[in-house]
């Protein structure tokens, strides 16, 4: 197991779409873990592997929340939402998008397939927050980001910001 680098915005590998895992093996596995272990790190609720640079339909989600709870790890292959209703706006953050959070619109309940770590179909419902923390890590296998469900002014001040900081971060690596 090994903490990855999670990659940040605008790195162009997070507005990629991963492709479909078709083969279940120890490699795999591996991924995952890999995952697990730099999500919690980070520390965050979900990560898909287009935030480590891997372009595999591989998600990983934990929302205890509680280090006082035992984790729980749902490991996603190949997710896919085939039904969602309702509809509620709750703030969100990302591991790849440094300081923001934002109001964004889900679904409250959602109907997933996918596949286990083992190439077992999985189908569940997810409500709430875990419904919104599916959604969220599911669109970053689709190359998308939360800021792109935000207002176009509110997404233009974040991208004029961030920039900044990667000038300001360039310069201090090249004084350094």
């Amino acid at each position: 197991m090994a903490i990855r680098e999670i990659l940040k915005y605008p790195h162009p590998v997070l507005r990629q779409k991963a492709e479909p895992v078709t083969l279940f093996d120890d490699a795999l596995k591996g991924l995952v873990a890999d995952m697990a272990e730099t999500m919690y790190a980070a520390p965050g609720v979900g990560l898909a592997a287009n935030q480590i640079g891997v372009l595999q339909q591989v998600v990983v989600i934990d929302i205890t929340g509680s280090k006082d709870e035992p984790k729980q790890l749902i490991t996603l292959i190949n997710p896919r939402i085939v039904k969602g209703e309702g509809a509620d706006v709750d703030e969100e953050g990302c591991l790849s998008v440094v300081d923001l959070t934002a109001n964004v619109q889900r679904f409250t309940r959602i109907w997933v397939e996918a596949q286990s770590v083992d190439g077992d179909p999985v189908e569940f419902v997810a409500e709430e927050y875990f419904a919104r923390v599916v959604q969220h890590e599911l669109d970053h296998l689709h190359g998308h980001l939360f800021i792109d469900w935000i207002s176009s002014l509110k997404r233009a001040l974040y991208k004029k910001k961030r920039k900044k900081q990667l000038q300001a971060e360039q310069h201090d690596e090249a004084t350094a």
